[in-house]
């Protein structure tokens, strides 16, 4: 095994293996890591919290708990770039979709966003596109949540953007910001808990050339008017309190929602009706030519994924209540609101906001002050929010029962020096208090998905029906060459069920929390990610790998800018770059300038040298993929990063690939400055159909006073940048996976995955190098963790496509490989250390039966237009069809089971090859309405 090493891994860049080894981190079994993490769980106090802010207690019932949250064949799918056998999560997406879209009664919704905050930074640069970027002014109203400022002065500086903090109505009305206004933000009911009109408001801005956004909530949006009745343009928030747990601040899923005009500017996924070669109706991602690994340096958004999981589980959360259950939610949760206000007011507090759905912001200086309330509140296991030395905040949600409303009351009774409330006077009001022109007259979530589903037995079904549409890892490697999908152990998810670690809001005291600053900081998961990388220090904040790009050029910008030379801003990308690459210089302020590739794949050192010279004076940044994306180690990459240096820039290493490297080499050996990585590649966060993702970065020490902060928990360097995230930590409950999953290999551990995966790849490489053209190999003829096969000869001998042959495999069971990236005709192949010689074999086992069945097109045995990759996938509702419906000049047997496996195990996609041209031309992306299912669609 080491001679194999060697000869794929430099051996200039190898580090010694007492770097990651288990005297630098000790192994655990998997009964002492499930031991360690109650230790620690015990740690967090489970504190009731009615803080708000954007994060509330959620009620996760347990259907979907058990069925959709601790349920591998949910949360180990990929991304649906594969729509065939992705149908379940798509249908699921698009309720999700349709959610969103009737609830803030808006034309068109994404398949989810990061978090609130960065959707509101999404929602401020489509307003700043829309103005074609020549005005720059984009108002963002006082209340809204202080995360959410923080995220959007961190995007504005990157775009230009001339931030304006005020009261909305008073700035509008003075007239001084209208002549530049791209666009405005307000918040729908406010961080405060006010309920505002807006209506004229709107008028003022979309005269002025102006679009509005709104952050607002869904639960609220069943009792008051939708912002999509009042003229808003963009509406977005956080659906997490439809069923997906605190998390102490995530992964939570946003909702983003537009006006039909803007439906081809709005970032993130969205998933289409369609139809498939049979003409049925089928699901897939829609208008994909929107996303920045097509726009790379054009893109205005960086997102390369989505919550997937999260807006599944708050999609069936609506599915599972529909529009009266949760109007019945709704209206408890706003009584109990009321009836907390009328019991403050009886004690002489005063409630500053006049209209309120579920927060109140109480005005406690007839009582000595807001420490004394939260001082009461402690010694009861309450939070409540901190506003300043006089307000406090309370918001309420589904958990909050009779007895924690006494509760909640007596803290002020004992603040107040007043007699405690007693059971007899829990009894909530009826009706409603929302005034009527705010109240909601229009109906939602009409259509029969959310009308249908409402017993456990039902939503059950409903639930497995969709499962069994999917492809996971449950059934077989998805060998996505950069892709990284790993086994997802199950020891590892059992700890983010618990209670000490799921009902943990973001915004408590940090004492609250030590079993999380435990796991996070003191000596475990960011110092053996930075032991690991070989940097100085780690932020965990950046909740997505793009967003860690994007952290880590703007940790490089504000490292220059305090150096005086914040005139760097040209960022050099070769053209193998991942297409978020470009996207987040561009966002981080950077001009990019692209490098090329030789021909054999490698980065061409000389053009390299020569646009770092030409730039030397506003050289900021180099983005190198290691090892490359043609999967090979470069032996040059030392040399490429002391050209950068040698010309004043930083080098910022993406660590899509470290899966390769750790234990064997490292990012700070390589020559980086800063690194991310996708913990939910190398570090087994499951991909949960398209997310959650986490893409922290480690930086040297020169850059580690800049690393991110935020405006509520104390985060970050000494010369922080401002917040990436909503939360401190960002989706800080899945980091407990990849804390186990370092806990328990260890070091030594860690490096033989490594080598594993090297070897898993280099063998698929050596079994398919005699049917396909193996494109790039280092000079002793090993690739790295993944390998490119070329495709192209297909195309000029029998018009087969990459397509063709991804379509084919799913016929075998098989998720395709990364295809027509990172050249168009080409399959990337990466199949991590999880799997199997078995499970290699068989993969290999159907290309080469797909070589062969190549082949009998090309020597005409079949034709052309008619054939078995043609026509793939097939599915049953194509194979039971009539002899006339058949039609086709190989057999159904051939079809279906092309090799003997396949009669034991085998996995059917639903639809056949789906029609991606008719999807984008007929864009459709919500439910089918009671009328189409009438007629039978």
């Amino acid at each position: 095994m080491d001679a194999f090493v060697e000869d794929a891994v430099p051996q200039h860049i190898r580090i010694p293996p007492s770097v990651v080894s288990n005297d630098t981190i000790p192994s655990l079994t998997e009964s002492e890591m499930i031991k360690r993490a109650r230790e620690l769980a015990n740690l967090n106090k489970t504190y009731r919290s009615y803080i708000g802010m954007g994060y509330h207690n959620a009620v996760v019932p347990k259907v979907i708990q058990r069925n959709v949250f601790e349920n591998p064949a949910w949360y180990t799918q990929y991304t649906p770039y594969q729509p065939e056998i992705a149908q379940g999560r798509l249908e699921s997406l698009v309720n999700f979709q349709t959610m969103a879209t009737s609830l803030t009664g808006l034309d068109i919704s994404n398949a989810s966003l990061l978090d609130e905050a960065t959707a509101a930074a999404e929602a401020m640069v489509m307003a700043f596109a829309a103005g074609s970027n020549k005005k720059r002014t984009f108002l963002v109203d006082t209340a809204v949540s202080p995360q959410t400022h923080a995220v959007l002065r961190t995007r504005a500086k990157g775009f230009g953007i001339n931030l304006v903090v005020a009261d909305v109505h008073s700035a509008i009305k003075r007239g001084d910001v209208l002549p530049d206004l791209c666009g405005i933000l307000v918040q729908y009911p406010d961080v405060n808990g006010q309920i505002s009109d807006y209506r004229a408001l709107t008028e003022e801005v979309h005269a002025a050339g102006g679009l509005v956004a709104c952050a607002t909530d869904l639960l609220a949006l069943t009792m008051i008017t939708p912002p999509g009745e009042w003229g808003a343009d963009i509406a977005f928030g956080n659906s997490a309190r439809f069923g997906v747990p605190l998390g102490y601040g995530g992964p939570h899923a946003a909702f983003f929602s537009v006006k039909d005009k803007l439906k081809r500017k709005m970032p993130g996924r969205l998933v289409g009706r369609s139809k498939d070669s049979s003409g049925k109706l089928a699901y897939r991602l829609a208008l994909q030519t929107r996303e920045q690994h097509i726009r790379r340096e054009k893109a205005t958004s960086n997102i390369c994924t989505s919550q997937a999981l999260l807006a599944n589980m708050a999609a069936m959360y609506a599915v599972y209540h529909g529009s009266e259950g949760l109007e019945r939610i709704a209206r408890r949760v706003h009584n109990s609101t009321r009836a907390l206000k009328d019991r403050l007011e009886s004690m002489g507090y005063k409630i500053v906001n006049r209209t309120f759905f579920d927060t109140l912001t109480i005005d406690t200086s007839n009582v000595g002050g807001a420490d004394k309330v939260h001082n009461a509140a402690v010694q009861n296991g309450i939070n409540f929010r901190r506003v300043d030395g006089t307000l406090v905040g309370v918001t309420l949600d589904e958990s909050v029962l009779s007895r924690d409303l006494l509760d909640i009351s007596n803290v002020f009774a004992v603040a107040a020096g007043a007699p405690l409330f007693g059971e007899d006077s829990l009894k909530l009001p009826s009706g409603s208090a929302v005034s009527t022109e705010f109240q909601r007259t229009s109906q939602f979530l009409t259509q029969p998905v959310f009308n249908t589903h409402h017993s456990e037995t039902e939503m059950l079904r409903y639930i497995y029906s969709l499962q069994a549409k999917d492809l996971s890892l449950c059934h077989s490697m998805i060998p996505l060459g950069s892709c990284t999908m790993k086994l997802n152990s199950t020891t590892s998810m059992v700890p983010l069920s618990w209670k000490e670690f799921a009902t943990i809001h973001p915004f408590v005291p940090i004492d609250q929390a030590q079993g999380y600053a435990q796991i996070i900081k003191a000596s475990e998961l960011e110092s053996d990610l930075a032991a690991i990388t070989g940097f100085h220090a780690c932020s965990l904040q950046p909740n997505s790998g793009a967003s860690g790009e994007y952290a880590g050029l703007s940790v490089i910008r504000a490292y220059h800018e305090s150096r005086g030379e914040g005139h760097r801003d040209v960022c050099l990308i070769p053209l193998s770059a991942h297409g978020t690459n470009p996207a987040s210089a561009v966002m981080a302020g950077m001009k990019v300038v692209p490098v090329k590739a030789l021909g054999d794949g490698s980065l061409d050192l000389q053009d390299l040298s020569d646009k770092a010279k030409l730039y030397k004076d506003r050289l900021a940044a180099f983005m190198i993929t290691y090892p490359s994306t043609f999967g090979v180690f470069e032996d040059g990459v030392q040399e490429a990063c002391r050209i950068i240096h040698d010309n004043g820039g930083q080098v910022y290493l993406d660590g899509a690939n470290l899966n390769a490297q750790v234990g064997l080499t490292n990012p700070a050996i390589c020559g980086g400055d800063v690194c991310h990585l996708n913990l939910h590649k190398t570090f087994s966060i499951p991909h949960g159909g398209g997310g959650p993702g986490v893409g922290p970065i480690c930086v040297a020490e020169h850059l580690t006073p800049f690393l991110p902060g935020h405006p509520l928990v104390k985060t970050g360097g000494s010369h922080a940048i401002d917040a990436m995230s909503a939360a401190p930590w960002g989706s800080a409950s899945i980091l407990l996976i990849s804390w186990a999953y370092i806990k328990m290999l260890g070091g030594n551990g860690l490096a033989a995955a490594s080598k594993l995966a090297l070897l898993n790849a280099n063998y698929i490489a050596d079994r398919l190098k005699d049917h396909y053209t193996l494109r790039y190999k280092n000079i002793k003829n090993r690739v790295a963790h993944e390998l490119l096969i070329d495709l192209s000869e297909f195309d000029k001998a029998a018009n087969l496509k990459v397509t063709d042959f991804a379509k084919r495999l799913q016929d075998y069971g098989f998720h395709p490989p990364t295809c027509s990236w990172p050249i168009p005709t080409a399959m990337l192949i990466e199949p991590t250390e999880s799997e199997t010689l078995e499970e290699l074999d068989r993969f290999c086992d159907a290309m080469i039966q797909i070589r062969k069945e190549a082949d009998d097109i090309i020597s005409e045995r079949q034709p052309k237009d008619n054939n078995v990759l043609k026509n793939a996938p097939h599915p049953v509702s194509v194979l039971t069809g009539s002899d006339a419906e058949w039609n086709r000049p190989y057999s159904r047997q051939t079809a279906a089971y092309p090799l003997p496996y396949l009669y034991d195990r085998k996995f059917w996609p639903t639809v056949s090859r789906i029609d991606d041209a008719y999807g984008d031309l007929n864009l459709m992306c919500e439910c089918p309405s009671v009328e189409e299912f009438a007629k039978g669609e």
